[in-house]
């Protein structure tokens, strides 16, 4: 597992709207699996959840993105998950830290 977390100031469409696309152009097997978007009074929240092949491991890894926030304060936190190919304890985590790293360029750019 693999996680990223960035305070981010920015309008949070256009936030949102770079951190998706770099996922999904950063690799064409990525796919956005599912989503939600909420307001709670004045946060607002999105949740992605993605997932790709990782060539590197052979299998499947899944990247969830929640960005919330309130006026242009956002925060943005991303975990992978998947990825390893051993029963008990995690084998090796390569697919799961190149498919972070597609979303944390973007994010550090922001």
């Amino acid at each position: 597992m693999a996680k990223l977390e960035r305070a981010i100031t920015g309008d949070f469409d256009e936030v949102l709207g770079r951190l998706e696309r770099a996922v999904l152009n950063g690799s064409m097997s990525a796919s956005l699996e599912d989503r939600s978007d909420f307001t709670v009074g004045p946060a607002r929240v999105a949740v992605r959840m993605y997932e790709r092949y990782s060539a590197l491991g052979g299998n499947r890894v899944a990247l969830s993105l929640t960005l919330a926030g309130e006026g242009d304060r956002l925060y943005l936190t991303a975990i992978t998950a998947g990825g390893s190919q051993a029963m008990f304890f995690k084998l090796n985590t390569w697919g799961e830290e190149a498919f972070l790293d597609t979303l944390a360029g973007e994010a550090d750019r922001l």
